[in-house]
């Protein structure tokens, strides 16, 4: 009695996802936006009464006039927060949170940061976030949820009272507000320079990178 055997074919390489999800391109994109509104409506709102001997020139601020401002921070909140937890939602739920931030140590940030005052810091794979960029990231989730509880104290300071005094009182609130914003601020800079310099990063977030084959 004949018998045959089934001869198993290979099976293609299974695809990894791209670079950068969908979900996660969208919601950079709407952080980025939200954050450009805040920062340029904030600093129209700071100059209207400044704690500080300077104010921030008209030309870079938005709304044209302190209700205007107000107008824009607020709808550029909303944004913020809806996404932001979109975002964080999202990071954990996939599991892109423990995967690409962790483990994160003081000699890996220690290593990398010298190795990128050196100029010999690796780019090579998109896919992998250094301990300095993983430090960086994970600095700016934190600090935007900082800058929204000190909104909150700043915009509705007697409906959360202990908040407000954890921030010190109202003003120190404004102070934490405004330091909070500055770190943004010099986190952007710091961010286009690095995409200046290797700018396939900036078309993988918005292509989201080709698949790698596994």
């Amino acid at each position: 009695m004949n018998s045959t055997t089934a001869i198993a074919t290979p099976a293609a390489p299974a695809k990894a996802g791209p670079v950068h999800p969908l979900w996660m391109r969208i919601s950079h994109w709407l952080n980025a936006l939200a954050v450009v509104i805040l920062v340029t409506s904030g600093w129209r709102i700071y100059d209207a009464s400044p704690f500080f001997p300077f104010t921030i020139p008209t030309v870079v601020t938005l709304g044209g006039w302190l209700g205007g401002a107000l107008q824009w921070h607020f709808a550029a909140m909303w944004l913020l927060v809806a996404n932001g937890l979109f975002y964080l939602f999202m990071n954990i739920a996939t599991g892109r949170l423990a995967a690409k931030f962790f483990p994160l140590t003081p000699a890996g940030v220690l290593h990398d940061a010298l190795a990128a005052l050196k100029g010999q810091l690796s780019h090579a794979d998109p896919r992998r976030y250094n301990s300095v960029q993983k430090l960086a990231y994970l600095f700016v989730m934190l600090d935007l949820i900082v800058i929204v509880l000190s909104g909150l104290v700043l915009w509705k300071s007697v409906q959360f009272p202990v908040l407000r005094e954890l921030m010190g009182g109202y003003e120190s609130a404004r102070r934490v507000h405004f330091f909070c914003m500055a770190a943004i601020v010099a986190f952007v800079v710091v961010h286009l320079v690095m995409v200046a310099l290797v700018p396939r990063t900036l078309l993988t977030m918005i292509s989201g990178g080709k698949p790698e084959a596994r």
